[in-house]
C-alpha cells in the first residue's frame, strides 16, 4: 500500500498505522534524509530475515545498520560513548551519516557484526522521527535492492517496483540519490569507509 505521508506535519493515524505495522513484524519503505530504505522493528528478527531476503543477503553475514529517533536512544545501543566521541555524535547528528559503534547488550544478534560492532544512524528527517517516536523502537536502515538508480527518488515508481515485497510504500516527496557517510568510530583512528552525502571534518 502506497501512503502519503506530510513531510512536515505528519498525520498521527497514519503514523499509528505504520507502527502497528512495524510491530507485528511488517516492512515498509521510508523516506529518510538521504535516500529511500527499507526498514522494519529491530526487535522483529523474522522481518530482518524478509529484508535479507529481498536484498539477496545471508542474515549471518549482512551488515545491516538502524535509525534511532535521537542521540540518547542512540546511547542505548552502544558501550560507552566517551566524550570527544560524544562531541562529534552531537556535532554531527541528526544528519545524513551513519556511524559504526561498539554494540551494547541491547542490540539483536542479527544485527552486530563478528566484531560486535553496530552502524546506527539518526537521519535528520521529520517523517523518520515521527514514526520512531510513535514505535517506541529503532528501526533497521536498509538501501533498496540492485543499483541505485535515479528512478528510486520517486516514491510513486518505488511502489510500481516494489510494492508486493513490502507492506507499506511510505510517500514522504522525493528523496535523494547519494546515501549517508559511513564513519568507523571503533577504533582509535575514526575512518570513513563510505563517503557519501555528509561532509565529514573531524
Amino acid at each position: 500500500m502506497l501512503l502519503r505521508i506530510h513531510p512536515q506535519n505528519p498525520q498521527p493515524r497514519m503514523l499509528s498505522q505504520v507502527a502497528d505495522c512495524l510491530k507485528s513484524g511488517g516492512i515498509i519503505i521510508y523516506p529518510t534524509d538521504t535516500i529511500y530504505g527499507l526498514g522494519c522493528d529491530i526487535y522483529q528478527p523474522k522481518a530482518i530475515e524478509r529484508i535479507c531476503k529481498i536484498k539477496n543477503l545471508d542474515p549471518q553475514k549482512a551488515q545491516l545498520s538502524f535509525i534511532c529517533r535521537d542521540l540518547s536512544h542512540l546511547s542505548d545501543y552502544t558501550k560507552s560513548i566517551d566524550t570527544p566521541l560524544y562531541r562529534v555524535l552531537k556535532n554531527y547528528l541528526p544528519g545524513p551519516y551513519t556511524f559504526i559503534l561498539p554494540a551494547s547488550k541491547e542490540v539483536p544478534k542479527l544485527l552486530k557484526s563478528k566484531k560486535d560492532t553496530v552502524g546506527i544512524r539518526v537521519p535528520d528527517n521529520v517523517i523518520c522521527s515521527s514514526i520512531l517516536e510513535t514505535l517506541g523502537n529503532p528501526i533497521l536502515s536498509a538501501s533498496l535492492p540492485g543499483e541505485m538508480v535515479e528512478e528510486y527518488t520517486d516514491p510513486e515508481i518505488i511502489y510500481e517496483k516494489f510494492g508486493k515485497m513490502v507492506d507499506y510504500v511510505i510517500d514522504g516527496g522525493m528523496g535523494g540519490i547519494i546515501p549517508s557517510t559511513v564513519i568507523d568510530c571503533t577504533t582509535d583512528e575514526w575512518t570513513v569507509t563510505r563517503q557519501g552525502l555528509g561532509e565529514w571534518r573531524a
